[in-house]
Formats: C-alpha cells, structure tokens, sequence
C-alpha cells in the first residue's frame, strides 16, 4: 500500500532541501532533484516504518493545495531568502521498500558442537529462526 505524503522542495546554494510538514519537519536533502526525490522517498519510509514499529501514529497527509512552500519557509526561518520552491507528492510502499532497505538479511558464521548439530538437523530445526527468536527474546524485543 502506497503512503503518500505533500513535501516542500527548496532550491538554493545548488541543492534540494526537502521538507515534509505534516511528520514533524522531517527534512532531507540531494544535490539534483532526482537525489533529492530519492533521499525523501528514504526518509519517509524510514519515518513511517519506525512509526509502525514503535507503535506511534502517523499522522494524515495534507492536500497538496493546503501546503504553500513560501509559508512553511517563513515558518523555519522568517528571515530566510525567497529561493525557488514547490512542492511535490512523495509516494512509497513502505512495506516493500523496508524489505529492500531496512530488513536485510546478514550473514553471521557461528559454531555450535557436532552433537547439537547433528539433533537438530534430524529434527529439521530452522537455525535461522531459532537464532532470530532467541535473540530477540534476549533483547526484550518483538
């Protein structure tokens, strides 16, 4: 499922800052407007997926209509230049992109004795698994 979120793009001193008001001025930033898209689409599905895991709300989106850039300029800094500004639709399936991005499998080498070896893998034990309950259980998480 896609989030869609208004955010605010500046221009000045030849990169893009990005601004998303309706998450707590998560702001972000790219030299070209591709790297500045890219690195908002980042942050907001960090933002989001850190929501969902620590249980926080995430808050509506605006319409692209209530968002004026020069307003949430003045809003940060009154006494900043007028530089060039607009603002954009940033869109993410966040459960997609975390899969990619935020929960990336590593590999670990561990040793373990033959004979414990050797039972589990005549019960068809998941070390894997096993590894990821037992850690978490010790961490007091998930």
């Amino acid at each position: 499922m896609l989030s869609i979120y208004p955010a605010c793009f500046f221009y000045e001193n030849n990169c893009y800052s990005v601004i998303f008001p309706d998450l707590n001025w998560l702001a972000t930033q790219g030299g070209t407007f591709e790297e500045a898209m890219e690195m908002a689409i980042d942050c907001l599905a960090g933002y989001i997926h850190t929501c969902r895991i620590d249980g926080d709300t995430i808050p509506e989106p605006s319409k692209l209509s209530d968002i004026n850039p020069e307003v949430i300029a003045k809003e940060l800094d009154p006494e900043a230049p007028v530089c060039e500004s607009f603002v954009n639709m940033v869109s993410v399936d966040v459960d997609e992109y975390a899969k990619i991005h935020f929960e990336k499998s590593v590999k670990k080498t561990l040793t373990i004795p033959a004979w414990l070896n050797k039972a589990a893998l005549e019960q068809n034990i998941n070390f894997s698994q096993v590894l990821q309950d037992a850690l978490k259980s010790q961490l007091n998480i998930g």
